[in-house]
């Protein structure tokens, strides 16, 4: 390699560095082999189904579901904003291709979910469903889901898309943990676009850190072909049961939405058992 050479590839890797150090973005790790029986959890916000190249597509989304091999997927922007609010995803083929079924959220009928907020498992079970209202200065809304899966095990998942100013996603993040509060020790995700890039004390979510724990470490998955902001979570109590925490970065989902889809591994074998036995 020339010294020309040499140059060239300082000078274009220059950007990144920057912008690396700036976000505290750590560079992905290899992922380690998933534990026997872990489930693959993944969000995604579809934006709709319009892609960084302005085309609406559902089918990229769809195809990029199923790169995504998920048994739980939270889905944000899953329906049409106004009007009837009518699901955007051809949920009859998603189900025969993937396993994937939606959970029944939506108010309105051909909807997917609750403002945008949209479930699908693969083999599990609805126990419970709730919509949850959230605060702020625009309508936003979270979902509870109580769910059993493959083999009796119970699982909590809660999806949520916060809104974009901070003080309204810190009164956002207050009302999800009343909401919990009471709730028992079943394993509980917390999924979704959570809107937060700031790390460290400025950031809408530390009150989250008792219950899930460290929030600043994920990621980057925004925007979709250059992600530099965490905006995207995936968070668990107990904590210990996540692994594998990845940005879904391949050349279709860098197309298909402005955010990637971020994944993780949990494995409810590790939780406690004292814990499983309350919730069974």
């Amino acid at each position: 390699m020339s010294r020309r050479q040499v140059s060239v590839n300082r000078v274009r890797s220059a950007p990144d560095q920057l912008l690396r150090r700036l976000f505290r973005v750590s560079r992905p790790q290899p992922e380690a082999p998933p534990p026997p029986g872990a489930l693959r959890i993944a969000t995604y916000n579809v934006h709709k189904c319009v892609g960084t190249d302005n085309r609406f597509d559902p089918d990229r989304i769809a195809t990029v579901i199923r790169e995504l091999d998920a048994d739980v997927l939270a889905l944000q922007e899953a329906d049409r904003r106004f009007g009837r609010r009518e699901g955007l995803l051809d949920t009859t083929a998603l189900e025969r291709d993937t396993g994937l079924r939606m959970v029944p959220l939506a108010m309105a009928a051909g909807g997917h979910g609750w403002h945008g907020n949209a479930l699908l498992v693969r083999n599990g079970r609805m126990v419970e469903a709730y919509r949850l209202r959230l605060p702020g200065g625009e309508p936003r809304g979270a979902t509870l889901v109580e769910l059993e899966m493959a083999g009796g095990a119970r699982l909590r998942v809660m999806t949520a898309h916060l809104g974009l100013l901070r003080r309204h996603r810190a009164q956002q993040v207050a009302a999800l943990l009343e909401r919990l509060a009471e709730a028992d020790d079943t394993p509980t995700l917390l999924l979704g676009d959570l809107n937060e890039w700031r790390p460290g004390q400025r950031s809408s979510l530390r009150a989250l850190e008792r219950d899930f724990g460290p929030v600043d470490r994920g990621p980057p998955t925004f925007p979709s072909r250059l992600p530099i902001l965490s905006l995207d979570r995936i968070l668990c109590r107990p904590t210990g049961l996540l692994s594998g925490l990845a940005a879904h970065e391949t050349p279709l989902a860098r197309i298909a939405s402005d955010h990637l889809p971020l994944t993780a591994r949990l494995d409810l074998a590790t939780a406690r058992p004292e814990a499983m036995a309350e919730a069974a």
